[in-house]
Parts: structure tokens; C-alpha cells; sequence
């Protein structure tokens, strides 16, 4: 699969969660954010990933630095996913290197790194919400197993996310993926 179409999936899912909020200021299993500051940042991230793969400068992934949202979050989370794709569909981009805040990556890698970040805070936004996560479990499987590689290779220091937490094999794909990153299913 092209991760680029994938990308595109996940980010559909998350887009139909989004617009399915009634809550802004609910709790998140993000500890810290609320649902519109879970949003936040991942706009934020949407954003900068899009500068990175311009070749313009980065901003900020805190959604406290920054309101991104507006008074339309719906419309700026889709504004920011539109941007993200054409950055990603831009000829030889997923060839290129980048600096993201995981490191200096291919393009193909920063496209999974989008990937695996929309997916788990999807998770996130669906159990805040209430709300049905809708991604293809194939799609989660290949997403666990990049992931799985790229945290062989890093330090624990240096994890983006929580250790991972015991969860049963047979969990559906996306609660391992979610467990894998230190969140915790049950």
C-alpha cells in the first residue's frame, strides 16, 4: 500500500470523529489535553509536518503554545489534513529527508510517523468522545509493525509516547497499536 493513501484513510476517520464532538473541553486518555487541545495538536502537527515538507520552517506541537482551532475546529482540522496531503503528494517527497521532532527521516517514514500519531490520538478522541474508531485493521497491522521497528531503535528516553502496557494478542489491532504506545485498552 502507498502510505500516502493510507495517510489519507486514517485521516478521514479521525476527520469524522472530529466532526462528531459535542464536547470540546472533555477529558482525553492524553492525561493533560482536553479534546479541543488533542485537536489542537494534532492540527498543530498536520501543520508543521506540511512546512517540513515545503521546506519551510516548523512551528510548535503544544496545543497550550498555540490555538490553531479557532472558532471552527471541524474546518480547521480539515483545512490542516488538506494541506498535509498535497504536501505529501508533491512529486519525490516521500524520497526526500526531513527534520521532524522524531529525527531526521525519509518521507515515506514521516508519512508513518502521521500515520501512527492520527491512529493513536484517534483512539484517544474516540474513547473521549464516546464515539466508533472506524480504521481499516489491515491498515492498523502495518502501523503496529512500523512502530514496532522504530521503538526497537530508540532509547526510552526518547519515545514519543508512554512505554507500552500488556494487552491480550488477540485485542483488535487498533487497542495493541494503542497499548504498544502506553495507552491502556481495557
Amino acid at each position: 500500500m502507498n502510505p500516502v493513501d493510507d495517510l489519507a484513510a486514517v485521516l478521514e476517520s479521525t476527520g469524522e470523529l472530529v466532526a462528531g464532538v459535542s464536547r470540546w473541553d472533555a477529558p482525553t486518555p492524553c492525561s493533560e489535553w482536553t479534546v479541543r487541545e488533542l485537536v489542537n495538536h494534532l492540527v498543530l502537527g498536520h501543520r508543521l509536518f506540511t512546512a517540513v515538507l515545503r521546506g519551510e520552517a516548523g512551528g510548535s506541537l503544544d496545543p497550550r503554545a498555540s490555538d490553531a482551532l479557532g472558532d471552527d475546529p471541524v474546518a480547521a482540522y480539515r483545512d490542516a489534513v488538506a494541506g498535509l496531503l498535497s504536501a505529501f503528494r508533491q512529486p519525490g517527497v516521500l524520497e526526500q529527508v526531513v527534520e521532524v521532532p522524531a529525527g531526521t527521516v525519509p518521507g515515506v517514514a514521516a508519512a508513518h510517523l502521521r500515520i501512527v500519531e492520527e491512529l493513536v490520538h484517534g483512539w484517544d478522541l474516540a474513547c473521549a468522545t464516546g464515539q466508533q474508531a472506524k480504521f481499516e485493521d489491515a491498515l492498523v497491522e502495518r502501523e503496529i509493525a512500523f512502530s514496532s521497528a522504530q521503538l526497537a531503535e530508540l532509547p526510552a528516553e526518547r519515545s514519543p509516547f508512554a512505554p507500552p502496557v500488556p494487552i491480550e494478542d488477540d485485542a483488535p489491532p487498533l487497542d495493541r497499536l494503542a497499548a504498544l504506545l502506553g495507552r491502556s485498552p481495557n
